[in-house]
């Protein structure tokens, strides 16, 4: 069964958030756009659906509320020297990062907030690198917590589609696999592929494969926002580079099974050049999902930073691998140990304040805009999601005594290869710094720093104690897996998200947005992320694409 060839002035390939602001954009030109995805209509919004919501801003209203300093320039510095430019194809990443910094310090959050959206009022600090100056990490809060997380920021451009749909400018064509991109004299004129089989599906789970015709569509213009690998754990262990050790044979996946990195061999073929594919970001705080919706299902912790964390062994991990600092040089530093697992040792009142998990599922607060359940945080107690990972979750043990902890520890692990004397000193050894407010312990003159920020100090970072000091147990221990999660690499792009071929010169007819661009220019984030960038990365070079491709139509 054949569905045709039809026409449109643009096709986008993926219903994600970067699918989804193209063909806003280029209905809003008044284009016909036909926008394509494998997956069934309940996972439009993709990946960003599941996030926590947060985007990057710089010198935002809410940071000067927080009493925050920020400035395009220091902003800019930082993500230069967390991106450590340092290849020929580099150049156009650099110059996406650039103008994304400028985005970010200029009008994205007039442009969001003209859609509705709206931010968290306190803003969080992530990845905050513990190296020098012009090196990795955010020198100030900048994470902004959408209110509503991924939904929330998935909702405008939903709505600006489905409006464009009414108005008969968008074609929603769900189930449709794309095989081929059709070139024509070295054009992109169209794409080719298969049709695949009503699914029922809750959003997330895995939908069958099951062919039941073929189809054909031709376009000026071909806009690829497919995602990334993140679930291809073949594919990311075929990209893993070297200078991270050998990759990891057990991973949880942090993104649903649909994000299989197909388009990019389809669209290699098709004359586009595929770069970085060795950079990569994935999680070092991992833990089982107890309610998994995709096979492998993991939940990443954003930890404030007062947990130990520990390696297989029990050994201390050294500076600055400490919680919320320096994600992918931790997990250089895990590759290398022999182990692919850690711990965190921590305190029932550090679990309470400094327990933040991933995705929108697990904070039904900020994604239902719920102020009641919202006032747990600052309330005695952790909120429901996290207390109900420490009762049921796999990787979650907890005791009044440290020997008990430790049994139970080696019980999770089974290999036998904890150390309950050096787990012990390690635990004794950090206490005892915790006598004053100075210590030479790089944690927790960290941790003793965080709290001089508001936002931190009001619902994020503990007030420092002993972690064997009863009045603040019980005792927990999580045990913590590599979480897949972003490709930085991908499709190499000019600053029009044109994709560009082996020669340099754009692939006429052919765009690209989002995590399959490496959020653009393949690969604007270099070696290391700042957070809050993903999902900017695709409003941002969504509508670019949509905005380029639009001009380029006649």
């Amino acid at each position: 069964m054949s569905s045709g060839t039809d026409r449109a002035d643009a096709i986008v390939v993926g219903a994600g958030l970067a699918g989804l602001v193209a063909a806003a954009e280029l209905a809003d030109a008044g284009k016909r756009v036909v926008l394509l995805d494998q997956e069934p209509e309940q996972s439009l919004g993709g990946q960003a659906f599941w996030s926590f919501g947060g985007l990057f801003l710089v010198d935002s209203p809410e940071q000067r509320r927080m009493g925050v300093r920020d400035s395009r320039e220091l902003a800019l510095q930082d993500w230069m020297g967390t991106a450590a430019f340092d290849r020929p194809e580099d150049e156009w990443p650099r110059r996406w990062a650039e103008a994304y910094v400028d985005f970010a310090a200029g009008e994205k959050r007039s442009w969001l907030h003209a859609q509705g959206l709206r931010i968290f009022p306190v803003v969080g600090w992530a990845e905050r690198g513990g190296h020098l100056a012009g090196g990795h990490g955010n020198s100030v809060p900048r994470f902004h917590i959408t209110w509503g997380t991924g939904p929330g920021v998935v909702a405008p451009f939903e709505r600006r589609v489905r409006a464009a749909v009414e108005r008969g400018l968008v074609t929603l064509r769900f189930r449709h696999r794309v095989d081929e991109l059709v070139v024509t004299d070295g054009t992109v004129t169209g794409v080719r592929g298969a049709v695949l089989a009503p699914s029922g599906i809750s959003r997330g789970q895995a939908s069958n494969r099951d062919v039941v015709g073929d189809f054909e569509m031709a376009a000026q213009a071909v806009v690829v926002t497919s995602g990334g690998i993140g679930a291809n754990h073949d594919l990311v262990r075929k990209s893993w580079p070297e200078r991270l050790g050998a990759p990891p044979k057990h991973m949880l996946s942090g993104v649903p099974e649909h994000v299989d990195g197909r388009m990019l061999g389809i669209t290699e073929r098709a004359g586009g050049r595929i770069v970085n594919p060795d950079r990569m970001w994935h999680y070092t705080e991992g833990i089982r999902n107890w309610n998994p919706v995709w096979a492998g299902h993991g939940i990443r912790i954003l930890p404030g930073p007062s947990s130990l964390w520990l390696d297989a062994t029990g050994k201390r991990l050294p500076a600055p691998c400490f919680p919320g600092f320096d994600t992918l040089g931790t997990l250089d530093h895990i590759m290398r140990s022999g182990h692919e697992y850690t711990w965190f040792v921590l305190s029932q009142k550090i679990i309470e304040k400094e327990f933040t998990l991933s995705g929108s599922e697990q904070n039904p607060d900020l994604t239902g805009k719920d102020l009641r359940l919202l006032l747990q945080r600052v309330l005695p107690g952790a909120p429901d999601p996290v207390e109900a990972f420490k009762e049921r979750g796999a990787d979650f043990v907890v005791a009044d005594r440290l020997p008990a902890l430790i049994r139970k520890m080696r019980e999770i692990a089974g290999d036998g290869v904890l150390d309950a004397d050096t787990v012990t000193r390690e635990v004794v050894a950090r206490d005892r710094e915790m006598a004053n407010t100075f210590t030479k312990d790089l944690q927790v003159m960290s941790i003793h720093s965080a709290r001089t920020y508001r936002g931190d100090k009001l619902v994020r970072v503990a007030r420092p104690h002993r972690i064997l000091d009863p009045k603040a147990g019980p005792l927990i221990a999580v045990r913590l897996h590599i979480l897949t999660r972003k490709s930085l690499g991908g499709l190499h792009t000019d600053l029009d998200a044109r994709v560009l071929g082996a020669d340099g010169a754009p692939v006429p007819g052919l765009y690209a947005a989002g995590e399959v661009a490496g959020f653009g220019g393949g690969g604007v984030h270099g070696y290391r992320a700042l957070e809050g960038t993903f999902l900017g990365g695709c409003l941002f070079s969504g509508r670019i694409a949509g905005r380029a491709a639009a001009s380029a139509v006649g």
